[in-house]
């Protein structure tokens, strides 16, 4: 295709710029939020805040972005583009800058439901990002003054190709002619060039290691809950995301990321921001703010998914997208009744809520109640405490949590995930580390009762005893019976006595611990399963299924290959488990129905 050499001429716009501006502002103020909704959504970010008017930055560039945007772009027909209140606000954020002209936010997160009109939004940002002036240039009073972009580079990336082309679809009826000939502008199919070739859109979809050292001044990736592992998704987000770090002071390189609720559990890159930014929230954060304007609509746990209540739980979290078809026989209805279609991707989807599986063990609002997810001071030394542990020899993993008799506070005191070495040969769990994680957890709290599931493989290097586990436990068995209070030893009679050892493949541990696996479930419901924070117990507690067993559910891996592990789940449970034992114990002044006996 030929392109054009660049600007055919220039005119002065003010005055159409300046009224643009202020039919957004008028729009803005007679604009309010819905009063009428059946149900209070869940709103993240500042797009939605309102007390007697709309929460706005102090300054933005947005001003300027709207009034290019509208003035050189084309809506629907031959009407000039005009953006939504709601998309409107959350440019104005998202060009929000400080006292210094620099952005409040490096990088933008908008999550919304399906059909809200996400390309759109992708398509109008990256040709805006071309011409429109979003560089800070200087004060006018209190106004920041920007300008365009001579040197605009932005790259609209997915995981697939055809991703790319939804936004690049949109191109050739977006940009009119007008439009192309003032700003020497050039459409193909996977490119758009402007003012020559010196500003460029272009889609990527290729291998993360074709990308590394370009400078793009914006990104924008699309549908980030499908970008896994598996199709180089974490490769793509990581050679992006440090292409847009070394950008130079006063050439920011920014990132957006336009997406819908992600499937907890699959390691997506949208789910790791999610759990990066909320990291970064509230008074007990862990870590420190990054720049990311977070902004979702999402509907409430509690909305139920039925043909009476969807249409109104939709609209309560569709914001400005007035075309969504969401009355009681339209296509959103017809998909969320259609039995192929799992109530699970029907909620993420249309409710923009980040929910399990049908089999999943435990919701993820469970899991990240405040009440449960606690991000205050951890276990104390001199705590007394139980713990349990899982051992694997390799291919699954292995840990340990200790938890609080006081108040059941659970903690995460060692984790091994050992992989792969280079060969793809699977790499042996370190024994000796969990030795020593005993060791210290010994040593820093008061332990009352200790189990330890031993896996039943076998060592490679054995002399003697050939059971990879059982001679490390039977010496655990030996240095620490007598701390052990003897009332919670899991086996306490006959020629198998130990203090220590629970092995999960004898049946009256099973009739002790899959009752225990619905308990706990119950327990995070009703936010009353307190951990310490960390990602991977998250990640374990999320990615178990329910799986069912002799004596009730258990708790299991969605397949017997997958990559998503569980076994700080099954300490989790075990540990609570354990915790109730000895609550029953010191309740009843003698063991009761916390006395475990197991024979086998």
């Amino acid at each position: 295709m030929a392109r054009s050499s660049g600007p055919a001429f220039v005119e002065d716009l003010g005055a159409d710029y300046r009224a643009i501006e202020q039919e957004y502002r008028d729009l803005l103020e007679r604009s309010t939020p819905p009063v009428d909704l059946q149900w209070e959504p869940v709103k993240i970010g500042p797009t939605w805040q309102y007390d007697n008017g709309w929460l706005l930055p102090e300054a933005s560039l947005g001003w300027g972005f709207l009034s290019w945007t509208t003035r050189h772009l084309t809506g629907k027909g031959t009407k000039p583009w005009w953006w939504t209140a709601e998309q409107t606000r959350f440019l104005l954020w998202y060009y929000a800058v400080d006292s210094d002209g620099d952005f409040l936010y490096r990088s933008g997160r908008l999550q919304r439901l399906k059909g809200w009109g996400k390309d759109p939004t992708a398509a109008g940002i990256s040709i805006g990002s071309l011409h429109a002036p979003i560089m800070f240039d200087h004060w006018e009073g209190d106004r920041p003054i920007g300008r365009d972009d001579p040197e605009a580079w932005t790259q609209i990336a997915a995981v697939s190709q055809d991703q790319t082309k939804n936004t690049f679809k949109l191109f050739p009826s977006l940009i009119p002619r007008a439009t192309r000939t003032r700003y020497g502008i050039s459409v193909g199919k996977l490119n758009v060039w402007s003012d020559g070739d010196q500003r460029q859109i272009e889609g990527i979809s290729t291998a993360a290691d074709s990308n590394e050292g370009g400078r793009p001044h914006l990104i924008i990736r699309a549908e980030t809950q499908n970008w896994l592992s598996t199709n180089g998704g974490h490769d793509l987000a990581g050679a992006m995301d440090g292409n847009a770090a070394k950008a130079e002071q006063g050439t920011p390189a920014r990132v957006l990321d336009i997406f819908n609720a992600y499937r907890p559990g699959r390691d997506s890159v949208a789910e790791r921001a999610r759990e990066a930014w909320e990291s970064t929230q509230g008074d007990n954060a862990t870590n420190v703010g990054y720049g990311v304007l977070w902004d979702s609509l999402e509907a409430p746990p509690e909305a139920p998914l039925t043909r009476e209540a969807a249409p109104e739980v939709i609209r309560c979290i569709a914001g400005d997208a007035s075309w969504l078809d969401v009355r009681p026989k339209g296509t959103i209805m017809e998909s969320i009744l259609n039995p192929e279609n799992s109530p699970s991707e029907s909620r993420r989807k249309w409710y923009n809520q980040i929910v399990g599986t049908e089999d999943a063990w435990a919701q993820p609002h469970w899991i990240d109640r405040p009440e449960n997810r606690r991000r205050d001071d951890g276990l104390q030394p001199g705590d007394r405490v139980a713990l349990f542990g899982d051992g694997s020899k390799s291919g699954d993993d292995t840990g340990l949590i200790a938890i609080r008799i006081s108040d059941g506070l659970a903690q995460l005191l060692h984790h091994q995930h050992p992989g792969v070495d280079a060969d793809n040969k699977p790499i042996l769990v370190d024994r000796n580390q969990v030795d020593l994680a005993v060791t210290v957890a010994f040593d820093t709290y008061k332990v009352v009762a200790f189990y330890f599931d031993p896996s039943h493989a076998k060592a490679d290097d054995a002399v003697e005893d050939d059971r990879f586990w059982w001679p490390m436990v039977d010496r655990w068995h030996e240095r620490y019976h007598r701390r052990l209070d003897k009332k919670f030893w899991p086996v306490k009679s006959g020629p198998k006595l130990h203090s220590i050892a629970f092995d999960m493949s004898a049946s009256a541990a099973q009739q002790l611990f899959q009752p225990a696996v619905t308990q706990v479930a119950e327990d995070m419901e009703a936010g009353e399963a307190p951990y310490r924070t960390s990602d991977v117990l998250r990640r374990h507690l999320k990615n178990a299924r329910r799986r069912e067993g002799r004596f009730g559910i258990t708790i299991g891996k969605e397949s017997r290959s997958s990559a998503r592990k569980v076994d700080l789940a099954v300490c989790f449970v075990g540990a609570r488990m354990l915790w109730r034992i000895v609550r029953l114990s010191q309740n009843k002044g003698t063991p009761g129905k916390g006395r475990v006996l197991i024979r086998d």
